[in-house]
């Protein structure tokens, strides 16, 4: 069984800020209907505000913290470890990355009080990847950056990297889009409503309004076990763990499962996860633009696309659409761990990060090398 937290997962106002900054971007009205009164967003920052500015998106469950080590206030490690700092892809750049709109790492999200002082939770208003963007936008306003250098992301990080590209072309020097797509498919959205049935038939659920204590992490543990059998690969899966069973008669692969879920349930919120994959599943970068290919036909940033080759989740076809209607060549990053192997192989992905970088920006296209 799931272990119980103290309390539902997440950054909660008094806690211990760690390195995020906060910055308030104002009253937000709402792509699928109503509004906001006011967002605060949490983000980090690493390097000099004079050198190349370039945004870092992160991934579902990610946060504003790219790299650095846990400490009070922050319980996980920087999730894309190896990407900035001293000789790192990012090195020499001001790298910004900021907590997603929805989510529970210090911007408004459904654990956030709303004005009457308690949490939004039920009443949260369900926001788009083109709402958390322009959030993202307003920050950047904050911050004086006119244009960003790079957008860099993947998988959710990626679709905001791309509405970027889209909604604020002049915006967006270099795009960097990964194991992504342009569109929510049908087996992406039938896995994340089954991941949120998860959550919401959890007694603790409350109807969105559970109380200050464990909260849904029973339902939020089932909805982590279900994605992450679409992160990794089924060969990955197989060679670790295969049909072994351990001295407690608990299949490996379930023994390591729960501990994912565990420690999802222990650091994440769970009204975010339903937010934020119903973000996912609205997913349309064509939507009120004439489709993906009239949409993609907006970008004019320097642009590298890539996906890893087993990934059952963003699969390669996916990715291919992209590259495709931006005109540029597929980089195809092979790896045993499927979806999650654009955070695992640093060595390769960084080295496409490198490249996007060092080369001067001349319009979409970008030759294989």
């Amino acid at each position: 069984m799931v272990g119980v937290p103290a309390r539902s997962g997440g950054w909660i106002e008094g806690d211990p800020t760690g390195d995020r900054r906060f910055v308030d971007v104002g009253p937000l009205e709402l792509e699928r209907g109503g509004s906001l009164p006011g967002v605060r967003v949490a983000y980090e920052t690493w390097g000099d505000p004079g050198d190349p500015p370039v945004l870092v998106e992160h991934a579902l469950t990610g946060d504003s913290h790219v790299v650095g080590p846990t400490g009070p206030g922050q319980p996980t490690p920087g999730w894309w470890d190896g990407l900035v700092g001293p000789g790192a892809p990012l090195d020499g750049t001001f790298v910004v990355c900021a907590n997603v709109l929805g989510g529970c790492q210090g911007t408004t999200g459904p654990s956030s009080a709303a004005p009457d002082g308690r949490p939004w939770g039920s009443r949260f208003p369900e926001v788009t990847i083109a709402d958390q963007v322009e959030v993202e936008v307003r920050l950047a306003a904050a911050l004086g950056i006119e244009r960003w250098s790079a957008v860099i992301g993947g998988s959710m990080g990626g679709m905001r990297a791309l509405e970027w590209a889209v909604a604020h072309p002049d915006r967006v020097e270099r795009l960097f889009f990964l194991a992504s797509g342009a569109v929510a498919t049908a087996d992406q959205i039938g896995t994340q409503t089954t991941q949120q049935a998860a959550v919401v038939s959890d007694p603790r659920w409350a109807g969105g309004d559970y109380a200050a204590g464990a909260g849904p992490v029973a339902g939020l543990g089932i909805a982590r076990r279900i994605a992450h059998l679409t992160y990794r690969s089924a060969f990955e899966l197989e060679t670790r763990f295969g049909h072994d069973v351990q001295d407690d008669q608990r299949f490996a692969v379930a023994s390591y499962l729960e501990h994912h879920a565990t420690k999802l349930a222990g650091r994440f919120d769970a009204g975010s996860y339903v937010v934020l994959t119903q973000a996912m599943n609205s997913w349309d970068v064509g939507r009120g633009r004439g489709g993906v290919e009239a949409a993609l036909a907006r970008v004019t940033a320097r642009c590298l696309v890539a996906g890893i080759d087993s990934d059952r989740l963003y699969r390669i076809e996916e990715q291919q659409r992209v590259a495709d209607a931006l005109g540029v060549p597929l980089r195809v990053v092979p790896s045993p761990y499927g979806h999650d192997g654009f955070l695992v192989e640093r060595d390769a992905v960084g080295a496409l990060v490198r490249e996007l970088l060092e080369l001067p920006h001349q319009g979409r296209s970008l030759s294989s090398g």
